[in-house]
């Protein structure tokens, strides 16, 4: 674990080199610390794969007294359990209708589209970071037999709710915007709706599994094709 500056007001913490669900979990745990600890001149705390950027108050305090808070809010971490966060189930409704690319996935990969579909809902996933567009959680990771690459040319249109793999990692699009990820599937839940609270169904360091829905399902959550 080690601390660099980040900017006038900003420190990020490094909390290994590599992604998995023990790093993310701990780096839950440090954002769990610092707010309880640090609140007084904490303004915002941005966690991703095996990061955590650290905004803080220039008129509450200074690079020197918040490192050396930080080292203290971070001592003794390094045995997190790998299994915190909450368990969200997100229905897909899985097919050639919702998903153009499942059929592609699986002739990559030498099985049928229905054994897509099967993995990709065995895997529990790990929600790493947030960002590209509000929503927009990276899972990880996808079973290599469905992994797949991103597309050479990406879709100037993905529809909100369309579920995709890019490499080991799989996403639920949160709103229409361009897209270079396979689309196996389409999900009813809104990924972030700015009137709710909290705005988004999942956050950083959560476990997220899908779940099988038939067309009719899917119709009736209120999705939309």
């Amino acid at each position: 674990m080690r601390i660099e500056i980040a900017g006038q007001n900003a420190l990020i913490v490094y909390f290994a080199d590599r992604t998995d669900s023990a790093v993310s979990a701990q780096i839950q745990a440090a954002v769990a610390s610092i707010r309880d600890s640090m609140r007084d001149c904490i303004v915002d705390l941005v966690p991703s794969y095996a990061s955590l950027l650290v905004i803080f108050d220039l008129d509450r305090s200074d690079y020197f007294a918040v490192r050396r808070r930080l080292h203290a809010a971070l001592t003794g971490l390094d045995s997190v359990d790998g299994a915190a966060g909450e368990l969200i189930t997100l229905p897909v409704y899985y097919g050639a209708e919702s998903g153009p690319d499942l059929e592609l996935i699986a002739e990559r990969g030498g099985i049928s589209a229905a054994d897509v579909i099967e993995i990709h809902q065995q895997q529990e996933y790990r929600v790493y970071a947030i960002g590209f567009a509000p929503g927009f959680a990276y899972l990880g990771e996808v079973d290599e037999r469905i992994a797949a690459p991103r597309l050479a040319t990406p879709r100037q249109k993905v529809p909100r709710g369309a579920v995709a793999i890019a490499d080991r990692q799989t996403a639920v699009y949160p709103s229409i915007s361009p897209g270079g990820w396979n689309l196996i599937g389409l999900c009813p839940t809104r990924m972030f709706d700015p009137a709710r609270t909290p705005s988004m169904p999942v956050k950083v360091g959560d476990r997220v599994r899908f779940e099988a829905i038939s067309r009719d399902d899917y119709i009736s959550l209120g999705g939309e094709l």
